[in-house]
């Protein structure tokens, strides 16, 4: 089982955000860096679907080549190989960032180790939190996607049971949701708005041609003739979501996209190891071409806080009558 984790450097905030002064940046030069919660969980669930059906796990992140040491972070947790998308420190937005990774993936298709047989992503971003690139990088290979998933489970094909299971997925049990709106994905035919729809709310994913207009709510999508094909699937994997008060639980024939969110499992810490392993680690680096996307920042604000203000009651025994009312205008006193 070959996976790819994507994942994303942001800055680690613990306390107030401060904008630099042209209010186009977030100042980080009081933070230190990291991965996304969501992004480190989808790491340690490649790490155990490798450790049980064998395979290799690859971490790829877009970002200025300081990147590379959160790469080694997620290799120190058993990821096998670091892929960097070098940039020149700009933000990537949404569409340029899943067309790199996109790319990259098609690279490594047409290369001696073969297709990814499953796509794994952090649910959002923890500084921009889009929720936009899974969903645009299973559009642009023709995959199927499912998002907002807090259990996973993959099954070989090679076994009956990954077989039954394929052959259900096939004949269009793609999905078995609760009261769920959800359209799941044939080969490239969703429509861009329902991809952006779906990202934007947690909804599932792209459909197949013409599902993702006509998946109403509480319907789920048969997938349509482009799925990847059962006789050639690597294996089937069955996610599964709570949303509003019901579980939605989608079979996918690998390969597919699927984005989880934090919860799912515990990320491990990274034994020392891990950590030697890492730092001695070879960083496969490449440099995508910046495509603009016709949009512009123009400015970032802080929003205004709620200011809180301590009163002294008083102090000893005179503080008694005071705190005596406060308790009442609690109702705490009958």
């Amino acid at each position: 089982m070959e996976i790819l984790v994507c994942v994303k450097r942001v800055p680690m905030v613990g306390g107030k955000v401060v904008v630099t002064p042209d209010g186009q940046d977030v100042d980080t030069r009081m933070s230190g860096f990291t991965v996304s919660p969501h992004e480190e969980c989808a790491v340690e669930e490649a790490v155990r679907i490798t450790g049980r059906l064998g395979g290799t796990v690859t971490v790829l992140t877009l970002g200025s080549p300081e990147a590379a040491d959160q790469l080694r972070d997620m290799l120190a947790l058993g990821a096998g190989h670091g892929v960097l998308l070098e940039t020149d420190g700009r933000e990537w937005g949404p569409i340029a960032t899943a067309a790199a990774i996109a790319a990259a993936v098609r690279r490594r298709a047409a290369g001696p180790a073969g297709p990814y047989d499953l796509l794994l992503f952090g649910n959002e971003a923890a500084d921009t939190g889009d929720y936009q690139v899974p969903v645009r990088v299973a559009h642009a290979l023709g995959l199927p996607c499912v998002t907002g998933i807090k259990n996973l489970q993959i099954t070989e094909s090679g076994g009956a049971a990954g077989s039954e299971a394929a052959a259900a997925a096939g004949a269009g049990a793609v999905g078995r949701a609760g009261a769920g709106a959800a359209a799941v994905g044939g080969a490239g035919a969703g429509a861009a708005a329902a991809a952006v729809a779906g990202a934007g709310a947690g909804a599932a994913a792209v459909g197949g041609a013409g599902a993702g207009a006509g998946a109403g709510a509480g319907a789920v999508s048969v997938a349509g003739a482009g799925a990847a094909s059962v006789a050639g699937a690597v294996g089937v994997a069955r996610a599964s979501r709570e949303y509003r008060g019901s579980t939605e639980v989608f079979d996918l024939v690998l390969p597919a996209v699927i984005s989880v969110r934090e919860g799912i499992n515990l990320p491990r810490y990274p034994s020392l190891p891990g950590r030697l392993r890492a730092k001695r680690a070879v960083i496969e680096r490449f440099q995508p071409e910046y495509r603009g996307e016709g949009l512009r920042k123009q400015l970032l604000r802080v929003p205004a806080g709620q200011t809180r203000r301590a009163e002294v009651l008083g102090t000893g025994a005179d503080a008694v009558p005071a705190l005596v009312r406060l308790f009442e205008e609690f109702g705490v006193l009958s």
